[in-house]
């Protein structure tokens, strides 16, 4: 048996695998978000560790017997989250999470410091980045700065607690802006501009190697056996990749989460920093990935029902499709957390624009899902920009769920989307792959098989035509709005 464990950002989920690679059980547990501040976003550690054990505990009730078999887990996680511990592993702060936008000062100062940074990294310095999260805690809360003794990732949290090791992946680590992505190393010039050393960074695996064995304490509460390995794992991108068999060149996947990503899967390494694409390691040797990166996806839509007062997401898209307008001039930015491809706009905020009296709410639906396939053809763009050719795109996700928003999104994208079966399982299933993959050593582009195709859904050439007008004005509002974002010019 094998268990995937993925710790995102609203939930941490749990898959067990058998040898077959058949799904025997699955659960989650709830997380919360704390945002004291504007722009802040965080997460108690402690939480996690106390959802990791209640999520194993109701796995075990699930299949008891099953789960006393696991030899292998994976680890999968939201990335860019600084856990900063003391030298007794102790947590020093909350840990500062990917949508995080406080340091944007700092990666003004992280781009000062070395010049080349890009070519480094393969990508610019943003907020979401661990690099300029920690040079903030230095500038700001330099006590606890001084008591820093190691730098870890949010599943490599976890990792510490089932093995007290410090580990982490390089898909994961590609994340950090300490990574140089094309030798798949810590950069000790991108560590020293940030006043830390690799004796403060994890050591380095790739996905699928076997970075320790979980503690007699692990074994004994969970009542798993000793010789029980933990694997690399890897980001919760690249692992959903693994999932659902992204792995040979120009496969991809769109993933409409809390956030969205528009994943491309490569033998080379190819950047294109310039158009706030990332450019990482994948969780397997010699692969790596390109995606475009877009804070709000499906988090737009569950905003707007909070606004509207109707918490039935599905309710509002069966309006829209129920609606006799098929077509409006209601706009929206989907920027409500800022904004990463192609804007690299920490500041950038959501707009509705082009209302009147006659606006009703399934027009403010329709803009929504609108806005946000066009913010994914802006990231499909800076892809192909980088000479990336892109072939199959599944979609994976909570959004996957509305076939009505796909085929607004294929039509936007000019593409067939593909969805497939288990779709919604992501990355804890990519991370108990992963573990599968450790003890099963082979190619891995002939490891894993992919999840059956349920439906494919097609653009409809009428509605792409309309939409390249709509989104040409889409691109418009930005430029016209962008130098009001700023908070010091607002407030």
């Amino acid at each position: 048996m094998f268990l995937g464990i993925d710790l995102g950002t609203s939930s941490i989920k749990f898959v067990l695998l058998d040898e077959k690679q058949n799904i025997i059980a699955q659960t989650s547990q709830s997380l919360s978000v704390s945002q004291p501040r504007p722009l802040w976003s965080e997460q108690d550690p402690h939480e996690w560790r106390k959802a990791l054990h209640r999520g194993v505990f109701e796995l075990k009730s699930l299949k008891n017997k099953e789960f006393s078999a696991i030899k292998a887990i994976g680890l999968s996680g939201q990335q860019h989250g600084a856990v900063l511990l003391n030298s007794a592993g102790g947590i020093l702060r909350p840990a500062m999470l990917w949508n995080d936008g406080r340091a944007f000062k700092e990666c003004e100062l992280l781009a000062n410091r070395v010049p080349h940074h890009t070519e480094v990294i393969g990508n610019r310095i943003m907020p979401g980045f661990t690099a300029p999260k920690v040079v903030w805690v230095a500038q700001h809360e330099p006590d606890i700065f001084k008591q820093i003794f190691k730098i870890v990732l949010p599943k490599d949290y976890l990792r510490f607690v089932l093995t007290g090791e410090y580990a982490t992946d390089v898909s994961d680590a590609a994340g950090t802006a300490w990574l140089n992505v094309r030798s798949r190393a810590w950069s000790n010039e991108m560590l020293a501009a940030s006043h830390v050393t690799e004796k403060n960074m994890p050591v380095l695996f790739e996905g699928s190697d076997i970075t320790g064995k979980v503690s007699k304490y692990i074994s004994d509460e969970w009542g798993i056996s000793s010789d029980t390995v933990v694997v690399g794992g890897g980001g919760d991108n690249p692992s959903g990749a693994i999932s659902m068999n992204v792995i040979k060149p120009g496969s991809a996947f769109l993933s409409l989460g809390t956030s969205g990503v528009y994943f491309v899967s490569s033998r080379h390494y190819r950047a294109n920093p310039s158009d706030g694409l990332h450019t990482f390691c994948h969780c397997l040797p010699h692969y790596w990935h390109t995606m475009s990166v877009h804070l709000s996806a499906a988090s737009s839509l569950i905003w707007l029902s909070g606004i509207l007062n109707e918490p039935n997401v599905e309710k509002l898209i069966a309006e829209v499709e129920c609606s006799a307008a098929q077509k409006n001039n209601v706009i929206f930015l989907p920027y409500l957390s800022g904004e990463r491809t192609p804007h690299i706009n920490v500041h950038a905020q959501g707009v509705l624009f082009g209302m009147r009296h006659s606006t009703s709410r399934s027009d403010l639906t329709r803009a929504v899902l609108e806005g946000v396939a066009f913010a994914f053809a802006d990231g499909q763009d800076a892809i192909q920009n980088a000479g990336i050719d892109i072939n199959d795109v599944a979609v994976v996700g909570g959004g996957a769920q509305s076939d009505y928003w796909g085929g607004i999104l294929a039509s936007v994208l000019q593409r067939p989307l593909i969805y497939r079966h288990n779709r919604d399982v992501g990355a804890a299933l990519g991370a108990a792959k992963l573990a599968w993959l450790a003890l099963h050593p082979c190619d891995p582009e002939k490891a894993f098989s992919t999840p059956a195709v349920e439906k494919i859904i097609q653009p409809d050439p009428a509605q792409s035509d309309y939409y390249v007008e709509k989104r040409q004005l889409f691109r418009k509002l930005y430029q016209r709005v962008e130098d009001l974002f700023h908070y010091e010019k607002i407030f």
